[in-house]
Formats: structure tokens, C-alpha cells, sequence
């Protein structure tokens, strides 16, 4: 028996929490946003062997060997395609033939199997590998790919292989090579259109990568520990900054977006320079030299607005240019110069100076000798011990030449913007001074202005820190003093008062940096419209840390509408998708449980929803080997109720796609469960299986004649269902021989169970085999050779199952028999018998003697009887103990047509069930008949029976082995001979359960002896009817062998008990087959004595 538990409330997705404050969460610090660096001895095993090692090619056919299948079904499909190949090989053209050719081969060159039959963690792995080496990858496929990748990235991760800051990069490394892999393989293959999507896509990549980016600078990218011994004494303005950004958060997440976007920028750079071969900078040497100006005024040309000499200062101090040509070539140089300042490629920048004959403008941007001013550790190993800037800051104070330089850098952008000079020359010196409203006007994309401000923001960061070193040192005011004749500094002009020059324009909040990218009126229009770009939404709520924002964001963009919500479809933004599945599950796994307990609400509610949108998107994507990674990540109910659903609707598909997705949940979900949290195989399994069995709700037309032979076909797809239990697990997952061994079990236990069932809906006599016992039957074959390695025959449920299967087998081998038997008569019978042949005729014969043959081993079994229904029950009689039996069955007509139930018919049939016992036994029992139409499907009926159990019949041992008073009752239904009902109209069962209850109606146990007293009061009795109808052909081909003796005497022994089993109509059947075998005889006989006279 199975009772289907009602589903509990928490198996729906959980009610999405309502929007927390961020600024009651947004303090970084209870995060730990910025975490420790791991070290180096954590590095991917990815990138060496020990990956490798675990992987291995699987191939059907691996040189010289043909390897072992899981299931003998598996490896028919792959003989049946392999031979398809073959066969098909001369239509396939060259590039799919390749194709063909190269999924099959193998990657490691020294094995043999297949990565389908491989585990699913292994698979994953394997695929991985077999992308690296695959050199020409096909477009159409790099989604596929990227899914793999990214998978196995993760689940290397959530096993604790890899550390996930380092899949972070994993991930945006893996978007770049996707990304340049499109943009390779569309140039100029595709046409204009095609192409230009293409490009859209390959962009997309780097919008993602970008993303991860950012979350490795914000969340994977550890805080440096500065050591002692690179600070010297007196310390310098630059390592008191350095010191400062190191424990001041704002400046810390301010440091980390300029390098991000840095790095960003340089890669954009190198990709540049590796699709078009050029790269930024490549002029001749001493192109920045004033040759055309020099030239000009050679001439001794009077021209006002031309300058009159050539030194660096010439235009500023005489307000005048330089010749167009010349002016236009430094415009080119700085432009240059403004794109590696960028890239954080300060020393590049230098060096194009110098070579460019600017050597003067390289002084401007590396001062102090050309150290490195940037606020980082690498800066501090750059610069090592390095004595001059502490020598200069000795001489004139902590920070005094820093403030002095960004002075003149202030002065130099805001003179060159009066006089109109060039944009460039005017941003690079705007940028050294933080002056912002001179570098944002050439800033026309949404990343340069993002750095342009974080950059900014970060130096007058450090320049208010370093302000207070002007009185901190009583020797340090008294030079101040002295340089300024003992008046008091003024405030608002001056290097002492810096940096209050450009303060105001600054943000306060990481919030006021992200406002100022969306005003049109601070900002180009192009910046303001790029920050409605997902990922740019995506980057800017990352780094105000407002996660949770972040997750609804990602739902409103990937939930389906209304009328998709339950669809399994291929989405149309599978990256973002990808994208938003994986940010949840990182984001779930660095943060831990230092996370709010709001929004580790959301994250686990929201983030659920995105995780199960993309394990959607694989399975409708025929990726099943992969939706265990993510599945498993899931709530308990969410996660089983998806398995659930994925493995229904690759029920009819083969079992190719069966197995791949059989072990993405066997091997990333644990078999059993001890946690309420976490789904187990094992739940998943027992759902899908009580699913197969409960009447699915249906709708109809106005023909209702073909109902029944519905139903008698969902019997195909119920045994289908027990294919999920007779894969076999890999042997990489532990106690893999024991999961064998108890998957096996079940499919016995379920077997019987539709064997029951089966047996009463395959009681007509036709030709027509019952396609659900025999698939069953088909499916349990290859496993149960392998039982006696599997499981102990010494637990007596194992053994008491395993026979009731062999009775089972028993039972349908004779049923497909007989029908052999009863089609060749059918056959035989159209006929004329002067036309048939002789061996037409010993056809029939032999089926028949066949049939005989197998009956009489069936029905006299002498250790035990066929399908024993002796059981003890686990009550005593001092416990107020119920049975109860319920049944979904249609109502049939003697023709096969369905009946459609109706209020009243279903209470003629309460009537009619009552009135099959006697009116002592109603009171006495406590007898209780319900039969309503069902709610699911309105041709069905639901009746339940419910009495009070006694001695021999639910408590003791049951002896009589017929069921009892409900399985006598239901009988009748089964038989269609229920008094005052329709005559002829019989119960066709859908599903039908038996237990033990209390008083209260709560299950106590299974009343398998019900069930099983049922199908003998079913199925004996027409096994032997069937039997009298072969006797009888026997009889008139002129067999003497009493067959219908044995069958008379079988029934009128007490010492088989099959005479109580037989209803009266039975009986008088039995009688008319008697009489008539008893006729056959006797006209044999008659046509004999001639003979003998």
C-alpha cells in the first residue's frame, strides 16, 4: 500500500520577504566583504592533474574492448546507434560526420567508456576537459559549453576543491575565452544581420565577465596586510595613505572599483591589440616634438595666435598654440596617454612620453622621482625603501610636495581649459587633482566616468587624510609659518588649503557616485543611458552592497509570466540566467552565516526561484547531467518536487536521457536524508513513484468510448516509472552496492504492487497482451539476474517480495499463453475447418497444451499456494484497530464502454456494495461504504470501505487467504455482480491501497493481505475458467487427456481452498464449461465405438 501523504504548505515556493532597509544592512563590515587572500596551496585543481585524474573518456567502443553498461537497455541503444550511424554514414556530409566523429572520440587517449554512463560529477568534469581541447568550437554550441564550464567550475567549488574567490575568476575568464571564441568564429562567416547578433552576444560575454570581475575586487579579492618592514621612519605621505586606505572602508571599496575598472580597461587593451593588431601608443620616435612649429617660426611668420618659442610652458605662459598640425598630434598623444591612465598603466603612459620626446610631461605624471603614489601594497614592494620622498617630506613637511603637486595639477587643467586647449591634455592633468568637472566631459561611457569619480573620490580620500600632517608636527607648522611670513593660511587659495578645492565635487556616499552616473546633467547622455543595462544595474548595486535589491532585480528580469509560470521552456535570456544562478549560489557560499537574517531570507527565497529557473533551462536545453549541481542547492521540497517533475517528463524519452538525468540526482544528492533541510534520492524516488499511481486530472471530449482503453494504456506508463529504480548507480558514490541493493528492493515492492493492480484490469478475455505487466516484467529482467549480488534473500520482507514476484511472473507468462492460445483459435475459427492446414491445427493444440501446462503448475503449487495472502496481523485484539480499502476504478459495461458516473449512480453503487454481505455483518463490523465521483477525473469513481478488523481478519493470522469481508466485497464490484446494480457493469481499478487504521482514520500500516486475497478471488478462478476453455479445444481435437477432470477436481478439494473463491455466476460458468467438455467427450467417444466394432 502506498498512502500519498498531502502535500506540505512549505512544498510550494516560499512568500517572497518584503524589501529590508540597505542602510540597516549595508555596513560591510558584518559581511566581511573584503576577506583574506587564500593561499597559494589552494590554487584549482583544475589547472593541474588531480582534475584529470578523476576524469575519464567513456565511450561505448574504446579500441579493443567493449566496456560494461549500467543497464543491458543502454547498451542496446547504443548498438542500435551505432549501427544507425553506420547505415546512414554515405547521406551525412562531411562537417557532420566530423561532428559525429568527434563528440565519439576520445579524450584520454588511454581510456574506454562512455561520459553519458560516466557519474555526473565526472561527466561534468569530462566535458570541461573535452571544451579545452576543442580548438574549432562550433558556435551554435558555445551555450552549451558555457553551461558545462561554469558547472563544473561550481561543483569543484561546493566540493571544497577549489576556493571560490578563485571560481569567480574562473567564471570571468571563462565569459572572455566564450566571448572572443564568437568573435572569431563569426568574422566574416555570417551574413551582416547574423553577424552583427553575434557581436551583440560576444558582448554580452564581457559584460558578464565584467560583473564577476567586480565581485572577486568587492567579495573574492583578500585585504593586504601591509608588513612593517616596508614602512620606513619617519614614514612617508605615501605610506600613512597607503596605511589609511588599508583600514578605512570607504577607501578600500573606492580603491577596489578603481582597480577594477582598470583591469578592465586593460583587458579591453589586450583584446584590441590582439583582434586588430594595433595597439595604443605606436607612434615614431620624438613624434611629440614641436617639429611644424619650429618650422613656422623659422619663417619668422607673424602670427599673435601662434607661440613664439618651444619650450613646455610656452603655450600656457604666452597664451598662445601651437601649430594645428602639432597641436593636433599632441591631442592624438594625450588621447593616447588619457586610454593607459585608464588602464592603470601609469608607466606605459611615462614611457609614450618619453619616446614621444615629451620627457617633460612624463615629470608631470610620476613626480617624486617617478615613484608610484598609488595607495596598494604592490605599490610599497614597488617602491621598496626608496629614500627620496621621505627626503623631500623631511625637508618640507609630511605631504607638503603632494599637496604642492596636486596643486599645480589643479592650476595646469583649469588654465589649459580657459584657454581652450586640448581635451585631453586638460583631463589628464584634471585627473592627478581630482578636479571632476574637467575629466567627466570626455568621459563618454559608463566605465570611464565610474573610474573618473571612484578615482577621485579615493584621492581626496587620501588628501584629507594626509591634510592633518600640516600641524600634527610642531616643526612642520613652524615651516609652514616661516614659508608664509607667520600669516595664517587662508582657506581658499593656496596648496595649504588643498584639498578643499575640489571637495564640493566630490561624492559623499558610494549612493552620490551612483546618482551622478544617471544625471544627464553631470554626465554624458551615454553614460546616464548605460546604467539601464542589466549588468551596469547589476555592477552598481554590487558595489553599494545592496544585495538585496540585487536578487529582485534578477527575478523581475528572469520570472515567466502568468501563464508560463509552470512550463518547461527554453527562456529568452539564458545567460542572464546562468548569470543570476550562479551570483545567488556564490553569493550564498562567501557569505556564510555572517549574513543578516533578512537577507539570507531573500536569498534563499529568491535565489531559490532564479536556481530553479535555470535548472529549468538545462533540462529544456537536454542538459540533464547538469541539473543536479544546481537542484541539489535547493530547499528540500523545491528541490524534490523539481526532480519530480524532470523525471515525468522524461519518462517516455530513452534511456539514454533517463540515465543522465538518474544520476545528476543520485550522485548530488545524498540517497537518504537525516536533515529535514536537504532533499535525499530517496524521497524523490517515493514521490515519483506515489505520483505514477494517483489520478491525474483529466479532460474529455463528448466520445467517452474509448476511456476504458485509456486507462487499460496508463498502465504502460505506471511500469515505466520502475526504470528509475533499476539503473545502477556509479560505484564513485559511497555505499553504492548497499543503494543498489535497496533500489532493487523497492522495485519489487512496487512491481507487486501494479501487479495487483494490473491483474484486475486484465480479466477480458482478448488476444491483446497487457502492455504494463509485460513491460514491467521487461524491465526487471536485467537486474534481477544480478540479485543474488545485490541483496540478502535472509530478511524475510526481501523474500516474501521476491516471491510474490516470481507468482507474478508466473501469473502473466500464463496469461500471455493463453492469448497466444486464444488468438490462434480466433484466427483458426474465421476459417472454415475443411480449410485448415494440419499444421494450423497443431498450432493450436500445442498453445493449447501450453497453457494447460502452466496452469496446472500455478494452481498446484504445493509449498506454498500462488500468491499467499496468509499474513499475521502486527495487532492484538485489545487495540481498537480498523482495515479500510480504497480504490479508484471507471464503470464498464459488458461491451467495454465506459459509464459516466453521476451522484446517483455512485449511490446505487453504495447500496449495491452494502448488500453484498449480510446485515449481521454491516452492524457487527462496524461496515462503512463510500463511493463518490472523483475530483480529479469525472469518469472515474472513488469508493472507500472501512470495517472494524476481528480475529482472522486484521488481527491474528490471517488463514482463509481470500482477503476478507472487503476483499469479498470489492470482488463483486471487479466481477460485475453486484445485486441491485446495472447487471454486466464491473469495476475497471485505477489504483487501489489497503491499511490498518485507528479510530481516528490514521494509517497505521499496510494491509497487504487484502490486496493480495483480492487478486486471489480475482484471478484464480478466471485462470481457471480460461483453463476449461482450452480443455474443451483440447477435447474437440481429439485429446484424451482428462484435463477437465484435474480442473473439476482442483475446485471440489477443500484441501486448495478455490471453491469459497468463486462467485455464483463464476460457479455457473464453471458448470456449462464442464458440461460441455463432458459433450466433447462423449462424441469422441461415439465416433470411436464404430472404429471399434
Amino acid at each position: 500500500m502506498e498512502v500519498d501523504p498531502s502535500p506540505s504548505p512549505s512544498s510550494r515556493p516560499p512568500p517572497l520577504p518584503g524589501y529590508f532597509d540597505p542602510e540597516s544592512s549595508g555596513r560591510r563590515e558584518e559581511y566581511r566583504r573584503y576577506r583574506k587572500r587564500l593561499s597559494s596551496s589552494n590554487a584549482s585543481p583544475l589547472l593541474g592533474s588531480s582534475l584529470s585524474k578523476s576524469s575519464e573518456a567513456r565511450l561505448l567502443y574504446g579500441g579493443d574492448s567493449i566496456q560494461r553498461r549500467p543497464n543491458a537497455g543502454l547498451l542496446l541503444e547504443d548498438i542500435k546507434q551505432e549501427a544507425a550511424d553506420y547505415s546512414n554514414m554515405d547521406g551525412l556530409d562531411g562537417s557532420r560526420l566530423f561532428g559525429s566523429a568527434r563528440r565519439r572520440e576520445s579524450v584520454d587517449d588511454g581510456s574506454a567508456s562512455d561520459a553519458a554512463f560516466s557519474s555526473g560529477r565526472q561527466a561534468v568534469k569530462q566535458a570541461l576537459k573535452s571544451v579545452k581541447l576543442e580548438d574549432d568550437m562550433d558556435v551554435s554550441r558555445e551555450g552549451e559549453t558555457n553551461s558545462t564550464m561554469f558547472a563544473s567550475l561550481l561543483d569543484s567549488a561546493i566540493q571544497g576543491l577549489v576556493p571560490f574567490p578563485e571560481v569567480i575568476l574562473q567564471f570571468e575568464r571563462t565569459c572572455r575565452k566564450a566571448s572572443e571564441s564568437i568573435r572569431s568564429a563569426a568574422t566574416g562567416k555570417l551574413r551582416l544581420v547574423d553577424d552583427k547578433l553575434m557581436q551583440q552576444k560576444a558582448q554580452l560575454l564581457l559584460d558578464e565577465a565584467a560583473s564577476w570581475s567586480l565581485l572577486w575586487y568587492l567579495y573574492g579579492k583578500g585585504n593586504e596586510e601591509l608588513p612593517g618592514d616596508l614602512f620606513v621612519s619617519p614614514t612617508t605621505s605615501h605610506q600613512e595613505a597607503c596605511r589609511f586606505v588599508a583600514t578605512d572602508l570607504t577607501a578600500q571599496l573606492c580603491k577596489r572599483i578603481v582597480l577594477w575598472l582598470e583591469g578592465l580597461a586593460s583587458e579591453a587593451l589586450d583584446l584590441e591589440k590582439k583582434v586588430r593588431g594595433s595597439h595604443v601608443g605606436s607612434y615614431l620616435p620624438s613624434s611629440g616634438v614641436w617639429h611644424r612649429t619650429q618650422r613656422y617660426l623659422k619663417r619668422k611668420s607673424n602670427d599673435s595666435t601662434i607661440v613664439k618659442h618651444v619650450d613646455f610652458d610656452a603655450p600656457s605662459r604666452e597664451g598662445a598654440q601651437l601649430h594645428p598640425d602639432d597641436k593636433k598630434q599632441d591631442e592624438l598623444l594625450l588621447e593616447d596617454i588619457w586610454t593607459l591612465l585608464k588602464a592603470g598603466r601609469l608607466e606605459e603612459a611615462s614611457e609614450l612620453c618619453r619616446s614621444a620626446g615629451q620627457a617633460w610631461r612624463a615629470a608631470t605624471l610620476c613626480p617624486f622621482g617617478g615613484i608610484d603614489l598609488f595607495p596598494s601594497l604592490e605599490a610599497l614592494h614597488k617602491n621598496g625603501k626608496s629614500r627620496m620622498l621621505q627626503a623631500i617630506e623631511l625637508e618640507s613637511g609630511v605631504g607638503r610636495q603632494w599637496r604642492l603637486w596636486k596643486w599645480a595639477s589643479y592650476c595646469a587643467s583649469e588654465k589649459i581649459a580657459e584657454q581652450d586647449g586640448g581635451r585631453y591634455e586638460m583631463a589628464v592633468y584634471a585627473l592627478q587633482c581630482s578636479n571632476l568637472k574637467r575629466i567627466l566631459p570626455i568621459c563618454t561611457d559608463w566605465e570611464s566616468a565610474c573610474w573618473a569619480m571612484a578615482k577621485s573620490w579615493l584621492d581626496v580620500q587620501v588628501d584629507l587624510e594626509l591634510s592633518q600632517y600640516q600641524t600634527s608636527r610642531p616643526d612642520e607648522k613652524q615651516l609652514d609659518e616661516d614659508m608664509n611670513g607667520n600669516q595664517p593660511m587662508l582657506s581658499s587659495v593656496g596648496p595649504e588649503s588643498w584639498p578643499y578645492h575640489v571637495l564640493d565635487q566630490q561624492p559623499r556616499d558610494i549612493t552620490a557616485l551612483l546618482q551622478k552616473l544617471h544625471s544627464s546633467d553631470l554626465v554624458h547622455e551615454t553614460v546616464s543611458r548605460a546604467c539601464r543595462e542589466q549588468h551596469r544595474q547589476i555592477e552598481m548595486n554590487l558595489m553599494s552592497g545592496n544585495i538585496a535589491h540585487l536578487l529582485d532585480l534578477l527575478w523581475s528580469w528572469l520570472s515567466p509570466s502568468e501563464e508560463e509560470q509552470n512550463i518547461l521552456r527554453p527562456l529568452d535570456d539564458p545567460e542572464m540566467i546562468r548569470f543570476g544562478a550562479h551570483i545567488v549560489l556564490v553569493l550564498r557560499y562567501i557569505f556564510g552565516d555572517e549574513m543578516e537574517d533578512e537577507l539570507e531570507e531573500k536569498l534563499v527565497a529568491i535565489g531559490d526561484l532564479i536556481i530553479t529557473t535555470y535548472v529549468r533551462y538545462l533540462f529544456s536545453e537536454h542538459q540533464e547531467e547538469l541539473v543536479g549541481v544546481y537542484a541539489s542547492q535547493l530547499q528540500r521540497d523545491l528541490c524534490v518536487e523539481l526532480f519530480v517533475e524532470m523525471m515525468e517528463l522524461r519518462l517516455h524519452s530513452s534511456l539514454h536521457t533517463m540515465y543522465k538525468l538518474f544520476l545528476s540526482a543520485v550522485e548530488y544528492l545524498p540517497f537518504s536524508s537525516l536533515e529535514s533541510s536537504k532533499a535525499s534520492f530517496e524521497e524523490i524516488i517515493e514521490r515519483v513513484l506515489s505520483r505514477s499511481r494517483q489520478t491525474k486530472p483529466k479532460k474529455y471530449d463528448e466520445d467517452f468510448s474509448d476511456i476504458a482503453q485509456q486507462y487499460h494504456l496508463q498502465s504502460l506508463q505506471k511500469a515505466t516509472v520502475i526504470q528509475w529504480l533499476c539503473f545502477t548507480p556509479p560505484s564513485s558514490i559511497p555505499g553504492f552496492e548497499i543503494i543498489t541493493g535497496k533500489l532493487l528492493i523497492r522495485a519489487l515492492m512496487h512491481s507487486n504492487t501494479l501487479f495487483r493492480e494490473f491483474s484486475l484490469i486484465s480479466m477480458r478475455r482478448a488476444p491483446e497482451l497487457p502492455a504494463g505487466p509485460h513491460k514491467l516484467l521487461a524491465i526487471l529482467a536485467e537486474p534481477l539476474k544480478q540479485k543474488d549480488n545485490t541483496f540478502s534473500l535472509e530478511d524475510p520482507d526481501v523474500s516474501d517480495n521476491l516471491q510474490e514476484f516470481e507468482d507474478w511472473h508466473e501469473y502473466y507468462s500464463l496469461d500471455a499463453t493463453y492469448r497466444n492460445w486464444l488468438k490462434v483459435e480466433m484466427v483458426n475459427a474465421a476459417v472454415a475447418p475443411e480449410m485448415l492446414s494440419v499444421e494450423e491445427k497443431d498450432q493450436a493444440v500445442s498453445a493449447a497444451r501450453e497453457t494447460l501446462e502452466l496452469a496446472f503448475l500455478l494452481l498446484h503449487k504445493e509449498e506454498r499456494p500462488w500468491l499467499n495472502a496468509v499474513e499475521n496481523s502486527p495487532f492484538d485484539s485489545s487495540e481498537p484497530i480498523f482495515i479500510e480499502l480504497h480504490a479508484t476504478a471507471i464503470l464498464c459495461l459488458p461491451s467495454g464502454e465506459c459509464m459516466l458516473p453521476d451522484a446517483t449512480l455512485c449511490t446505487a453503487l453504495t447500496s449495491a456494495l452494502y448488500s453484498t454481505v449480510c446485515e449481521e455483518d454491516v452492524l457487527h463490523r462496524q461496515l462503512k461504504v463510500d463511493a463518490q465521483v472523483s475530483s480529479k477525473d469525472p469518469c472515474c469513481i472513488e469508493v472507500a470501505l472501512r470495517c472494524k478488523a476481528e480475529e482472522g481478519d486484521g488481527y491474528g493470522l490471517h488463514e482463509a487467504n481470500d482477503g476478507g469481508l472487503l476483499a469479498a466485497i470489492m470482488a463483486a464490484g471487479f466481477k460485475g455482480e453486484l445485486n441491485r446494480f446495472q447487471p454486466g457493469v464491473s469495476m475497471e481499478i485505477s489504483r487501489i491501497d489497503a491499511w490498518y487504521s485507528d479510530g481516528n482514520g490514521s494509517v497505521e500500516s499496510t494491509a497487504a493481505y487484502i490486496i493480495r486475497g483480492l487478486c486471489r478471488r480475482c484471478c484464480l478462478p478466471e485462470t481457471i475458467l480460461r483453463s476449461m476453455q482450452a480443455s474443451i479445444s483440447l477435447s474437440e481435437a481429439g485429446d484424451s487427456l482428462d484435463h477437465c477432470d484435474k480442473l473439476i477436481e482442483l475446485v471440489a478439494s477443500s484441501e486448495y481452498g478455490m471453491m469459497h473463491l468463486f462467485s455464483q455466476q463464476q460457479l455457473q460458468e464453471f458448470l456449462l464449461f464442464e458440461r460441455e467438455c463432458l459433450i466433447c467427450k462423449m462424441e469422441l467417444e461415439e465416433e470411436q465405438l464404430p472404429s471399434d466394432g
